[in-house]
């Protein structure tokens, strides 16, 4: 048996034996096989790139879309330790595409939170003291960034603040009209790729009104068009899928 028997045999298998194509706790997951799997990698893949590239943190999402990619990621593991010692040459070569697929998600998944840690720590206050961003972190980020700005704050205490009055101790004073936090550049430019009007189905232009130094304007955007823009004036395409960062 050779290579090309391998991969013939590979082929031959029914859509639904794609490690990643199930879509777990889905009746109708049989029926939609690979396509469902593929959505939720293209989805994360678009999540992760907006993420990296987004001044600042971008809604986690509810979806479940991370914790459906977690689950997959788990059972595939258990698939490779089960079929690990198989001597079947079919069987080692399904397990290396299983094994690579595994990182290929797990590599996605790790990027995105540590894009949103750094985020975090940049700004922590800035996300803490604002309920409307606040709610852009999942309970496990909250509860990580409360307790790495309690952490921080206690150290900045027993190292120098601890020695100033109590009413210089605060890292959010806003005497003077000017706030000690500092948020990210919202007017950053980036650049964001067309999606289509979710109107109409991901087709037709799409509006960007920007604001330059000389005075506003708009920019019709069709789907598949690269531009650049600041972050503030797409953001909200971005978040409503109409756009994406590239």
């Amino acid at each position: 048996m050779d290579i090309s028997d391998i991969l013939q045999s590979l082929g031959s298998r029914p859509a639904e034996r794609d490690p990643f194509a199930e879509d777990l706790g889905d009746p109708f997951a049989a029926d939609r096989g690979q396509q469902s799997g593929q959505a939720d990698l293209q989805a994360l893949t678009r999540t992760w790139v907006n993420e990296r590239g987004a001044a600042e943190l971008l809604p986690w999402p509810r979806d479940g879309l991370i914790e459906r990619a977690t689950n997959r990621i788990k059972q595939q593991i258990e698939l490779v330790e089960q079929m690990t010692g198989d001597m079947d040459p079919k069987t080692n070569f399904s397990l290396i595409i299983i094994q690579t697929e595994v990182e290929r998600w797990k590599f996605l998944i790790r990027s995105y939170l540590r894009a949103r840690i750094a985020k975090i720590h940049k700004h922590t206050l800035h996300y803490l003291s604002t309920p409307a961003l606040l709610e852009r972190l999942s309970e496990t980020e909250v509860a990580y960034a409360t307790r790495h700005q309690q952490l921080l704050h206690n150290h900045y205490l027993s190292s120098f603040l601890g020695s100033f009055p109590q009413n210089l101790q605060n890292l959010n004073d806003t005497a003077g009209g000017i706030s000690m936090i500092t948020g990210p550049d919202e007017d950053g430019g980036v650049f964001v790729r067309g999606l289509g009007s979710r109107d109409i189905g991901g087709e037709g232009t799409i509006t960007v009104r920007g604001r330059g130094r000389d005075g506003d304007g708009e920019v019709e955007v069709e789907r598949g068009e690269v531009v650049v823009a600041r972050w503030s004036d797409v953001r909200d395409l971005v978040e409503k899928g109409e756009m994406e960062l590239v």
